[in-house]
């Protein structure tokens, strides 16, 4: 088929006006922390690794239209709505940015007066970034889903009366089942509240006791004999957890949404004109190779 050579996309095509636009605001942002002089970049790998997430879904958003078929009737959306996503992860990102060029630009101007503010600053900054996390798999189950449009049939056979139409006939073959969305939302929330937790628990620990931390220098712990201040090992852990947690989440959800209901796929695709069945069946043969198995009767 001609229209597979479209699922093949260089480097040009793939960087799209969105992602030019959220690089150029996310460096700029980036860059001027940097101009702090910051000696302990630890704080920046929490923004880098939201930014990543976010990228990678707008990405895979920008880009989507281009793979699909032409007057594709399938949606496919197995780890939710990318858009929104990468808009979630973009906002926390440079939310992150902002409260680390705030922190550096205190430290510079009033360094003693940091230290007495610093294990909030802490706790509201790993609540931000524990938060981009939980937010994404809020609303999951109202995007991750494989859906039949059968109203873009052409409107040639519309017209010959040979298919009733609606512009709401929306039929879906796969989604998150409630008992496995209701574990994924669990589960979420408890690790989200729980690394709060430990946060908190662990923000007080090194108050009392700064020898079990980490020193971490400000841009302005030089300045008027300022010294640098101390953070948690946990915060280390916290770096690596969550994103190992939703590429976890989105493994599954992606393996989960690939069975979809071939019962139900049939109820559809019956009325339908032939040539139209057989355009949904290789439609959904290309979307991956777990979906080409299951439909390899056929």
């Amino acid at each position: 088929m001609n229209e597979n050579k479209n699922h093949y996309l260089s480097i040009s095509n793939i960087i799209t006006e969105s992602i030019i636009r959220d690089l150029i605001l996310f460096t700029f942002l980036f860059l001027l922390v940097i101009a702090q002089t910051w000696d302990n970049i630890f704080l920046l790998l929490f923004p880098l690794i939201t930014f990543t997430f976010s990228l990678f879904f707008r990405i895979i958003s920008s880009n989507k239209k281009r793979t699909e078929f032409k007057k594709s009737c399938i949606i496919y959306n197995p780890l939710g709505l990318e858009k929104k996503n990468a808009n979630r992860f973009f906002f926390s990102a440079i939310f992150q940015l902002i409260l680390i060029f705030w922190l550096g630009a205190e430290s510079l101007y009033n360094p003693n007066l940091v230290g007495g503010y610093f294990p909030y600053f802490i706790g509201f900054f790993i609540f931000s970034y524990t938060f981009g996390f939980f937010w994404i798999f809020l609303d999951l189950w109202k995007y991750t889903k494989i859906e039949i449009i059968t109203s873009t049939i052409d409107s040639k056979i519309a017209q010959q009366n040979e298919i009733k139409f609606s512009r709401n006939l929306n039929n879906v073959i796969a989604f998150l089942n409630l008992k496995y969305f209701r574990l994924i939302s669990i589960i979420n929330f408890l690790v989200f509240i729980i690394l709060n937790i430990i946060n908190i628990t662990s923000l007080v620990l090194i108050n009392n006791y700064p020898e079990l931390g980490l020193q971490l220098s400000l841009p302005g712990s030089s300045n008027a004999g300022s010294e640098p201040l101390v953070v948690s090992y946990f915060l280390f852990g916290l770096l690596i957890i969550l994103p190992i947690f939703a590429i976890s989440i989105f493994v599954l959800n992606y393996q989960e949404i690939n069975y979809f209901n071939q019962k139900k796929l049939n109820e559809i695709i019956e009325p339908l004109p032939r040539h139209f069945q057989i355009k949904i069946i290789e439609n959904l043969k290309a979307l991956n190779n777990k979906i080409k198995e299951q439909l390899s009767i056929e």
